[in-house]
């Protein structure tokens, strides 16, 4: 093929653009349209269904799940449904025989709430005692006595226990009566260390009796405190006494059973037993014997359990509701100090109580208080201390109980009050769950804690000023879980926050959670999570805005690529939001740029020049530098533009031959192709640098083309220099078909100088005879149909760009033609394309500029297929 004199037609791009505009046809609304809503209506029914029921309705009704929490709401109280215990419970594993347990240091001891108790509940009014004064008459049973005899000897002891002499000290200030009970405990030492064993007990039965009367009320908590001093120090004693008694003829282990214990030691035992168990009086009965509960390790195995259980039931027989509470108090007291871990019994007291409650506002006591003039607020702080003790008691070391219980009740807290109670119950969680690490074990609950508050709370201003909201998070050590928690927030915040936000107290905390997202990331893991972690912090970039505050909007980049480092997606999402940032400033500067916002869009364009290289994606590299050139150019900076689109070119050689997608390995030249033509419609707009000489960019671009290595037998870099040939003919114009206002572009700085022109037409040239060298190779082997596709668009260039008057340009269509029909003929080529190709060629040649085509069609012919 001869060589050609390359010279571009002139364009009229208005007129052209008014002959290809559609014709505007009046549309039907009833008629169906392709993004329309498609409905489907189910007529039939359901079988088995009710007549006249639908299958819709069957299945919408049959899909809502019932509400756990709108039964709190029919009128029913919830604490009531667990007034309701089993009389016959099942009976926990019994308490092993093995070294007794202790609470804990995260369990807040009887002693360190003993001295508040005393200063808070005093009172001025005369308190009464009654002393014991009687003498020890207890009589030594000899070994051999019978067993009636040792009953009648008991039961004379305790005869003279309770009917003895006695001295009622009356008028008594609360300091005299805190002495006098000072008295009758060191009387207690003392008749123990004397070995009058049963006035020690007569001492502590007449103390128990005291616990009784509730004659001045206000008085009580601190009575309680005084008496059970007493009951503590008799019960140590007795353990004590009957320990050593085991020591014969071994000293018994710590980790004892009751199997180990000596038969002397357990007749001792149970003969205090049978002296408390003939005790009278309920509530001494049951203190003292309460007292001496550790001493039923002495006996059998499960005795601490079922004796709990048995005194339980037993305070439901106490009318006083403020002498039953305590009495429970102190039950829970000794049952936690010997064996914390049966939680069946504290969980009894404090339904009992719950159920006994009621009695507050009968009659009985309803005229004690009005005897002692006390009002209904008053005496009801008189059950604090109980109730805070046995509520200690029920929640020691239960995670998992309360907080399976706390992960219902926050829902409730969320749906019918505000963050000040929500904020409680946080608060709350993590009291009870932050000791000894409980957290570890409740991620689960924590989860469904967190997923219900953001059920409810959207305003993310409200839920981080919860004080408590971000210390909970901190609970969630767990690396995976403490991500799964994030991403939840995020989720919540991106679907539901409406409008951009600068505000820190959101900002911040989001912040941190992105940064935890972030730092999560490692060697092992997948692309699928990455790109999931990507998305969630692209969606909070996306949802800062700091208004017309573009300095600061550029220092929150700045501060997040610096984070988020190790997610290529979010860096990519950064140079975007900082040249859309570029753009907004000049959109509200309207194109005025003062000093200051030139030098802004200069910062803009240094972060994404230092930022682009740190990517590993070479396409996203080459992009960006494309986007942020265009960005550049439309903010009049030259210099930068001109930067970004010479650090793109430079970039094509390291560009492989091969890519990964989604784990698979593919060809890169399509990329490469649709890069290639993106950058040549932006150097249309593209000045020339005066001291690079003419087309510097577009000859730099087809000499990497020229030197790439491409894939054997591809025409990639032909089609390259077939794409190159609008773009220069577009350059040869008068009027360029698109310019970038206040950017003078090659139009304006070479005013159309024919050597400028001339440059044009001799790279023009050059590029055909490139092409048609090729073509001349792909016909001696095997390639018709490649040769035949790329004659279809090089003839279709020429159609569309050159000047066809030119008679040699002109015989180089027609060539090019049959080169197609050649490839035609043999079944390479699309007939319809064929045909329609024709039929607009031969449309073109009726126009009144372009009658020059008829000769061209005249000699367009198209064969059929062999």
């Amino acid at each position: 093929m001869a060589s050609v004199q390359w010279h571009s037609r002139t364009r009229k791009y208005e007129s052209e653009l008014h002959m290809c505009r559609l014709e505007v046809l009046a549309v039907q609304f009833s008629e169906y349209h392709p993004l329309k809503a498609i409905t489907v209506t189910d007529s039939k029914s359901r079988r088995g269904g009710r007549k006249g029921s639908t299958s819709s309705s069957s299945s919408s009704s049959s899909s809502v799940a019932p509400d756990p929490l709108s039964s709190m709401l029919d009128g029913t109280d919830p604490l009531s449904l667990f007034a309701v215990v089993s009389e016959t419970p099942t009976l926990p594993h019994s308490i092993s025989a093995g070294k007794e347990e202790e609470v804990g240091s995260d369990f807040e001891l009887w002693s360190s709430k003993r001295g508040e108790i005393l200063s808070r509940f005093t009172t001025t009014e005369k308190l009464s005692i009654n002393l014991f004064m009687g003498s020890d008459k207890s009589k030594a049973s000899s070994p051999s006595s019978a067993v009636s005899e040792k009953v009648r000897t008991r039961l004379e002891e305790l005869d003279d226990l309770e009917e003895g002499s006695q001295r009622e000290l009356l008028n008594l200030s609360q300091k005299d009566y805190v002495n006098r009970i000072e008295e009758l405990n060191q009387s207690l030492k003392e008749a123990w260390g004397s070995d009058q064993k049963v006035k020690a007990l007569k001492i502590v039965i007449q103390c128990s009796k005291l616990l009784s009367d509730t004659s001045v009320i206000q008085f009580y908590p601190s009575k309680f405190v005084l008496i059970t001093d007493i009951l503590d120090t008799f019960g140590g004693l007795v353990y004590d006494r009957i320990w050593s008694m085991c020591a014969d003829p071994h000293p018994l282990p710590e980790s004892f059973s009751a199997d180990d214990v000596n038969d002397t030691a357990k007749e001792t035992c149970l003969n205090w037993f049978f002296k408390i168990a003939s005790i009278r009086e309920l509530v001494p009965r049951l203190y003292v014997e309460a007292a001496l509960l550790k001493c039923n390790r002495f006996l059998t195995k499960s005795g601490i359990q079922e004796t709990l259980q048995r005194l339980t039931a037993m305070i439901r027989g106490i009318g006083d509701p403020l002498v039953a509470v305590y009495a429970r108090a102190y039950l829970c007291r000794v049952g936690m100090k010997v064996a914390p871990h049966l939680k069946d019994s504290l969980n009894k007291n404090f339904f009992d109580l719950l159920a006994s409650f009621r009695q507050v506002h009968g009659e009985s006591v309803q005229n004690q208080l009005v005897l002692q003039r006390v009002e209904i607020p008053i005496y009801l702080t008189l059950y604090s201390p109980a109730i805070h003790w046995i509520l200690q008691c029920v929640a020691y070391r239960a995670p998992e109980d309360y907080i399976n219980c706390a992960e219902i009740w926050v829902e409730f807290t969320c749906r019918h009050f505000t963050k000040r109670e929500v904020n409680t119950v946080l608060a709350d969680i993590i009291k009870h769950i932050t000791p000894d690490r409980a957290f570890e074990d409740a991620y689960p609950q924590l989860q469904s804690v967190i997923k219900k508050i953001l059920t409810y709370f959207h305003d993310f201003s409200v839920l981080f000023l919860m004080e408590k909201f971000l210390p909970f998070l901190d609970m969630f050590q767990k690396d995976s879980v403490r991500v799964e928690v994030c991403k939840s927030i995020m989720e919540v915040f991106i679907k539901h926050q409406q409008e951009p936000t600068r505000d820190p107290v959101i900002l911040n905390p989001l912040l941190h959670i992105c940064k935890t997202m972030h730092d999560s990331v490692n060697a092992l893991t997948l692309d699928d999570e990455k790109r999931a972690l990507s998305l969630l912090i692209n969606g909070f970039i996306r949802m800062v805005s700091f208004g017309r505050d573009f300095e600061q909007q550029l220092s929150f980049c700045v501060e997040a690529r610096a984070t988020f480092c190790n997610l290529e997606p979010i860096i990519i999402h950064l140079i975007h939001t900082v040249n859309q940032l570029a753009m907004e400033t000049r959109r509200v500067m309207k194109g005025n740029h003062s000093r200051k916002t030139a030098a802004f869009v200069r910062a803009c364009a240094t972060y994404g020049f230092i930022t682009i290289p740190s990517l590993t994606s070479i396409f996203s590299r080459l992009n960006l530098y494309l986007l942020s050139g265009q960005v550049a150019l439309a903010n009049q900076c030259l210099s930068q533009a001109d930067a970004f689109l010479k650090a793109a070119v430079s970039l094509l050689p390291e560009v492989p031959r091969t890519i990964s997608i989604e784990g698979k390995q593919r060809s890169s030249e399509p990329f490469l192709l649709d890069f290639i033509n993106n950058f040549l419609s932006t150097l249309l707009v593209v000045p020339d640098h005066p001291e690079q000489g003419v087309l510097y960019l577009v000859r730099g671009l087809l000499n990497m083309v020229q030197d790439y290595t491409w894939e054997d037998n591809s025409d990639a870099k032909i089609r390259v220099y077939i794409s190159a040939l609008p773009l220069l003919a577009a350059m040869s114009q008068e009027s360029y078909l698109y310019t970038i206002p206040k950017v003078d572009s090659n139009e304006t700085l070479y005013g159309g100088d024919p050597k400028f022109i001339a440059e044009i037409n001799k790279l023009c040239e050059t590029l055909i005879s490139q092409v048609l060298d090729h073509l001349k190779e792909l016909g001696q082997d095997e390639g018709v149909r490649r040769q035949g596709s790329l004659a279809f668009s090089l003839s279709g260039c020429l159609l569309a760009h050159g000047d066809l008057r030119n008679n040699k340009l002109n015989q180089l269509v027609v060539n090019l033609w049959n080169l197609w029909n050649l490839s035609h003929k043999r079944g390479f080529c699309d007939t319809r394309t064929s045909v329609r190709t024709l039929e607009y060629i031969k449309h073109q040649a009726q126009q009144a500029d372009m009658s020059h085509l008829s000769d061209v069609t005249a000699r367009l012919s198209l064969q059929s297929r062999a």
